[in-house]
């Protein structure tokens, strides 16, 4: 496992908190508007329409909500992950490897804040 000198700062802990924190609202606010478009079956606007378009349009919704499902659950794992990482942050092992033990690159962190593996040790997959 990771050695206990092998760690990030404080100061970079904060960042990296203050990223993830961000990062969650923005993610909670996409997962509502998915839930809201999920929820949101009959009210299509096509009330007024012909018969025949109805029929494409339920079609539609049906593959639409099945992709929002999907879409919610994977939004749901995501924001997990970072409060994960959250939980990472608070114990000092944040950005540490879980394979290698060494830390992952700050680059990496940015985009991927939610990430446990260095670049290493996902190619190593």
């Amino acid at each position: 496992m990771a050695d206990n000198n092998v760690r990030y700062s404080d100061a970079d802990l904060a960042k990296f908190k203050a990223l993830i924190i961000e990062k969650i609202e923005k993610a909670k606010h996409d997962l509502e508007l998915i839930k809201s478009a999920y929820m949101n079956d009959h009210n299509n606007g096509t009330e007024d329409t012909s018969p025949t378009f109805k029929a494409f349009d339920e079609g539609s919704a049906v593959m639409s909500k099945e992709s929002n499902s999907q879409l919610a659950i994977r939004q749901e794992k995501f924001i997990r992950d970072l409060k994960n990482a959250l939980i990472r942050i608070e114990n000092k092992t944040y950005g540490v490897c879980r394979v290698t033990g060494k830390l992952i690159n700050k680059k990496r962190l940015e985009l991927v804040p939610h990430a446990t593996l260095s670049i290493e040790a996902k190619n190593m997959q």
